[in-house]
């Protein structure tokens, strides 16, 4: 992505306010998310960085992954942690939380790509830690699920093709026929 080249606000508002039209059991739109943009980047690399080193065993360390967590914020000119602010009442079961903000994330992905924009989204395991829960602001039952970079891709670079195996492997037809 082009770390550069920035994402018009009327483009973010548009992917975030399709990002709100996600089913969501009782109503509960569990979704929720941080923007980081310009400088606000590296403060968030920082402090992924940082988690990575306190929350670490020495034995389970490893460089590449720290500067990984200090780079990938800055390679894409849109982060979104993606967040998940739980049912208070908790009437709604977790993982219909859980699917409802992925579904969510599926209507950001899809109307970026949509208007040109590369998506991905990450999920490393410092996101679980306390540490990244309070720099979010997050409550004690809220999540962080996941990193979502959001940019243009660099002039010189083509759209990844995407890479499945055929869907006939994946359907099961269930016509059954009763008495």
């Amino acid at each position: 992505m082009d770390s550069e080249r920035e994402v018009p606000k009327e483009i973010l508002h548009q992917i975030m306010e399709n990002a709100n039209w996600a089913p969501t059991h009782g109503l509960t739109e569990p979704w929720r998310f941080k923007i980081f943009t310009g400088k606000s980047r590296k403060i968030l690399a920082e402090k992924l960085m940082c988690t990575y080193l306190e929350n670490t065993p020495e034995n389970a360390f490893s460089q590449a992954k720290m500067d990984k967590l200090g780079r990938n914020p800055l390679l894409a000119p849109v982060i979104m942690a993606v967040c998940l602010h739980r049912d208070r009442n908790g009437n709604i079961p977790l993982v219909e939380e859980i699917e409802s903000v992925a579904c969510s994330v599926q209507n950001i992905h899809l109307t970026a790509s949509a208007v040109g924009l590369g998506g991905f989204w990450s999920t490393p395991k410092i996101l679980e830690t306390n540490a990244i829960k309070e720099f979010l602001r997050l409550g004690n039952e809220d999540l962080c699920l996941g990193l979502f970079y959001i940019g243009w891709l660099k002039s010189n670079e083509n759209m990844p093709k995407g890479n499945r195996t055929p869907v006939s492997g994946k359907i099961e037809w269930c016509d059954f026929v009763s008495d």
